[in-house]
């Protein structure tokens, strides 16, 4: 049984050291991905009710008593 396990688990390696990575088509689409989340995250980051509660945070922080 653990001698399969070993063949299989070889097999699977072979298999994936074939792959020589990503194409350019792959790697322009992961860029785009990449872009649209950024300025996803940028406009939730800068809109005025995160804006507002972010600096309460830092505010909340700064002031704290040590």
């Amino acid at each position: 049984m653990k001698r399969k396990i070993v063949e299989v688990l070889a097999g699977v390696r072979r298999v994936c050291r074939r792959d020589s990575g990503m194409v350019t088509s792959e790697y322009a689409m992961g860029i785009i991905a990449a872009v649209g989340f950024a300025l996803l995250l940028y406009e939730v980051v800068t809109s005025g009710e995160v804006r507002a509660e972010l600096q309460s945070i830092v505010k909340k922080a700064l002031s704290a008593r040590m």
